[in-house]
């Protein structure tokens, strides 16, 4: 028993470290204000100041329709969207995607129904944490201050190695069993023209 007592106390400082030790973030998840969260930290955050943060799930708005978005987000707010044309990207074997030209128009509009500030908590999420990334230097650079990214996204990253290489089962918000639905909410989604 107390073997286990001190496995299971190991465990979560490991765990506790691996949520606060941003600087081995990969390149492409870092951000220039440096402010990250892991899922279950935001989840906390908005469960005790929902009312002070603004929680946004930048992914596509076809990625949030076929996968769910977390429950306590405020808004669906397309970082990038697929091309108009659906142009093929061959490097990376996909449909290119491009910057959503109304993202900071509806942040904005997201801030001010909140009563908050450049300088309140703002949340971003996405798939695995790169866009989130992005989308807070955009914000950024637009004089945002408080702009934490959700480094390791909603669905998590990839496994390296085993059977399910290459699945999104690492970590992530789905993953690590916090709330999340398919039905979406109309006033949550972004419905401006496409």
């Amino acid at each position: 028993m107390k073997y286990l007592l001190i496995l299971l106390s190991m465990a979560f400082s490991v765990n506790a470290l691996a949520e606060s030790d941003w600087s081995k973030l990969p390149k492409k998840k870092q951000t220039q204000l440096g402010l990250y969260m892991s899922p279950s930290q935001a989840h906390n955050v908005m469960a005790k100041e929902g009312d002070k943060t603004l929680f946004i799930d930048v992914r596509t708005r076809e990625e949030v329709n076929f996968l769910g978005m977390p429950t306590s987000a405020d808004a669906n707010i397309p970082y990038m969207k697929l091309n108009e044309w659906m142009a093929w990207n061959e490097k990376k074997g996909n449909f290119k995607m491009e910057v959503n030209s109304e993202f900071s128009d509806v942040i904005e509009e997201r801030i001010a129904s909140k009563n908050l500030s450049k300088n309140g908590r703002i949340i971003l999420i996405c798939r695995s944490g790169s866009r989130s990334a992005k989308a807070s230097d955009l914000l950024a650079k637009l004089g945002y201050t408080n702009v934490y990214s959700v480094t390791e996204g909603y669905e998590g990253d990839k496994a390296k190695k085993g059977n399910n290489k290459g699945q999104r089962i690492v970590n992530g918000w789905k993953n690590a069993g916090l709330p999340w639905t398919y039905k979406l909410n109309k006033e949550k989604m972004y419905m401006v023209s496409n």
